[in-house]
């Protein structure tokens, strides 16, 4: 299985670097792990414009990414899941990818072509950080899919 991170984000180094790494080895065991990061000049000048022009910048620079395979976009506005509900998301899947997007989030054309829209809570929280969790629940789906004890 293949599963790609596809995140509205500059590419810089980050305290949450090695949590990554951790967290990607672990679940290398299941499936391998690809992470883009893009921000474009696009996305740059629509964040000095507005909130909407930043939401269609963030469509321009992901569209090409969505479409042919099992794409969950993660979105405040989502249907929330608990771990079991996230592991069938993810069950029986050959490719998967999750978008996560800019501080503006996604206009609705992006989110009508996602198989999957959901939540990874009510808080607000960085990309850096929705990473980090998503990471954690893509590992934590793996072990509930294989009964391994770590989702207990």
């Amino acid at each position: 299985m293949n599963i790609e991170i596809v995140s509205i984000a500059k590419k810089e180094k980050t305290i949450y670097d090695p949590l990554y790494k951790d967290l990607t080895k672990m679940i290398s065991r299941f499936a391998n792990v690809t992470d883009r990061e893009i921000f474009t000049k696009d996305v740059t000048k629509a964040h000095t414009i507005s909130p909407e022009a930043s939401q269609k910048a963030y469509t321009k620079a992901l569209e090409a990414y969505i479409g042919k395979d099992f794409c969950i976009t993660l979105h405040p506005d989502g249907k929330l899941v608990d771990s079991f509900e996230f592991s069938k998301l993810i069950n029986d899947k050959m490719n998967v990818k999750f978008f996560i997007g800019g501080a503006y989030g996604f206009e609705d054309k992006f989110l009508q072509k996602s198989d999957a829209v959901i939540s990874l809570g009510k808080i607000t929280m960085s990309h850096k950080i929705a990473k980090a969790v998503l990471l954690e629940q893509i590992y934590r789906g793996f072990s509930i899919l294989s009964n391994h004890p770590y989702h207990k």
